[in-house]
């Protein structure tokens, strides 16, 4: 009909938004960081060994993302850039991933409010200390809510099983060996299938290690 025009009310608009990002993170595999002894652990299903879900950001700082990929790793590019600016500007002790993950949601939330097409992702920022504070995770939604949590965070497709999963068989600060058994077990549980070690993305902070606490673990590292 000439003139005509379709209506939509804002709170319709941004459950279709919020609808569209979630069915967008649902078709990645999911991931999981916990903590351990020595610091935090993250695992996913990955058969890329060349796009990774989980990176350094900064020396005691790791970024992990789900969800649709050259949208993560923009965003993981924008933080490296803003921690970079930050440790030139005043030191390198005063990036935090709280700070981090701060600016990710106000990028995200301005996006999910102003864009046509939300985010199609998810995020983590994790923190280990030194001086006997516990390690810090901050989960970043494609909203831009932001949330801390301890001991465990689940993200992507099928995270809600995985949780659940997970407060059943994580116990507080294992050893990395444990951590990796646990975790493994639980994104096996919940895909309903064996995942081979060589098509598993995995990397630890560890905060015993010397400036820069990120590594990644190899296929055997998960089998030792």
């Amino acid at each position: 009909m000439p003139g005509s025009f379709m209506y939509a009310s804002p709170e319709q608009v941004m459950r279709d938004k919020a609808d569209y990002a979630r069915k967008g993170i649902a078709r990645g595999k999911p991931l999981v960081a916990m903590e351990y002894s020595d610091g935090v652990l993250f695992l996913a299903e990955n058969p890329s060994s060349t796009l990774h879900k989980i990176s350094e950001i900064y020396d005691r700082i790791a970024f992990a993302g789900v969800g649709k990929y050259n949208e993560y790793e923009n965003l993981r590019i924008a933080g490296i850039r803003q921690a970079d600016l930050k440790g030139f500007s005043y030191s390198r002790e005063d990036v935090s991933a709280r700070s981090l993950a701060s600016q990710y949601s106000q990028w995200l939330g301005q996006i999910f409010t102003e864009a046509i097409k939300p985010f199609e992702v998810e995020i983590l920022l994790a923190q280990v200390n030194e001086d006997g504070r516990p390690a810090e995770l901050y989960h970043v939604m494609y909203d831009g809510i932001m949330a801390d949590a301890t001991g465990y965070v689940a993200l992507g497709g099928k995270s809600d099983e995985l949780t659940e999963e997970l407060s059943r068989t994580y116990e507080p600060t294992p050893d990395l060996s444990a951590a990796v058994r646990t975790g493994l077990a639980a994104l096996q549980t919940v895909e309903g299938h064996d995942i081979p070690s060589e098509t598993v993305e995995a990397a630890v902070l560890d905060r015993t290690m010397a400036r820069r606490k990120f590594r990644r673990l190899s296929a055997a590292d998960l089998t030792a």
